[in-house]
């Protein structure tokens, strides 16, 4: 048993400079801290960050209703301890608690829980089975994350490889090829967004040319496996049913052929939110054309809801799922989507937000579930925190994927 005998809040700063919560819990022989990080690109079926968008009222509750009422409950008895907090909150979004502080309450019990018996976090996780994911990281952004950048949200690459150290140094290193490639080729300086990736005034076309040209370059030049990909996040440019680009305007037809055309041209393996969030039957067609050449993500489509997960699984719509905890508000929510994912085939990313914490969390849990990607950025503190913690991992595991 690991009975709470204490519980704290505060609030601290985001990378973005923003308040988010950050919640200690006490066991007799433990302690667990936890944060919430937050996004600016957000699906319409995430929880609720904070009552009415008031951090101050989910500290009130969390003081005068969540700390006495989890003081003496078993924090490794997740599933009902994430079922006390909905029980306390009473709305089924967390609307009335907030989603960001019911996340770092059940982080933080599962991180206490962890100390207290002695093991790893991600073996509290994910029991036995568990593993190394690649890291994928955004090196050119924009969307909702950047000011004056590409329609597209976020170009992303991964390296693959069974020193995970080398991979996350790969990507970083491509971040840094891209900055030096640019700044050669353009009178502006560079800017940076939310994930510390490149902010360029060019068109989406330009920057897949010049992206696919620095992959390969690595490619070649350490023989390791890289992957290309996007996250559209559609839904942030989708207006009266069509889809506005800086220098056109798709119909939803266009679109899906858009996407498809791109996979093929650029042999991308990695494509996430390319229709907006509710055309479960537009992401189906992509998927269906593309095989197994790529992963076609769900995340907008999705917001790591279980009930979501099953509709799309119903109708085919996508073969891999991003999982972010605060989508859902607890760490048992999660990891019922992530088993639902498994069991019918699907891949799985265990994914950071665009504004973040130095919280740990993610890569244990990426670990623990043995997913296939963690996307966490490829540079900056807040991202390296979870980058730096994966090669501590797997210096302790002493194991390879």
């Amino acid at each position: 048993m690991s009975e709470i005998v204490n519980a704290d809040i505060r609030k601290i700063l985001d990378s973005r400079g923003n308040e988010t919560v950050e919640v200690d819990i006490y066991t007799k022989y433990g302690f667990g801290r936890a944060s919430a990080p937050s996004g600016a690109s957000k699906g319409e079926n995430e929880v609720k960050d904070y009552p009415q968008g008031v951090i101050n009222e989910s500290l009130r509750i969390f003081k005068q209703e969540v700390a006495p009422k989890i003081i003496g409950f078993d924090a490794s008895d997740q599933i009902n301890f994430d079922a006390l907090l909905e029980e306390i909150d009473g709305t089924g979004n967390f609307s009335r608690i907030g989603g960001n502080l019911a996340v770092a309450i059940s982080i933080a019990a599962a991180k206490a829980s962890s100390d207290e018996f002695g093991i790893p976090l991600y073996r509290y996780l994910g029991g036995l089975n568990y593993a190394i994911p690649a890291p994928l990281g955004n090196v050119i952004g924009g969307g909702v994350h950047a000011v004056n950048g590409t329609t597209i949200q976020e170009f992303l690459i991964s390296t693959h490889s069974k020193d995970v150290y080398e991979a996350i140094l790969t990507n970083a290193k491509i971040h840094k090829t891209i900055k030096d490639k640019l700044s050669k080729n353009l009178n502006t300086p560079l800017g940076m967004g939310d994930e510390k990736a490149w902010v360029v005034p060019l068109k989406d076309e330009e920057v897949f040319e010049l992206l696919s040209g620095v992959v390969q370059q690595f490619r070649d030049l350490t023989g390791l496996e890289i992957d290309f990909g996007i996250d559209m996040a559609a839904s942030n440019f989708y207006k009266n049913g069509k889809y506005h680009y800086k220098d056109k305007t798709l119909t939803r037809e266009e679109q899906i052929d858009f996407v498809i055309s791109l996979i093929k041209e650029y042999g991308l393996k990695y494509v996430e939110d390319p229709m907006e969030e509710n055309d479960f039957e537009g992401y189906a067609a992509i998927t269906k054309e593309v095989g197994d050449r790529a992963y076609i993500v769900g995340d907008d489509i999705y917001t790591t809801n279980k009930d979501l997960l099953q509709k799309g699984l119903s109708l085919l719509s996508t073969n891999a799922i991003l999982l972010k905890p605060n989508q859902v508000g607890t760490v048992s929510r999660l990891i019922r989507t992530w088993k639902l994912a498994k069991e019918n085939g699907l891949g799985t990313i265990v994914s950071h937000r665009s504004g973040e914490t130095n919280d740990e969390f993610i890569a244990h849990l990426a670990v623990g579930l043995s997913t296939d990607y963690i996307k966490t950025g490829t540079v900056g503190g807040e991202r390296i925190a979870k980058l730096n913690e994966l090669v501590r991992i797997q210096g302790e595991i002493g194991g390879i994927r």
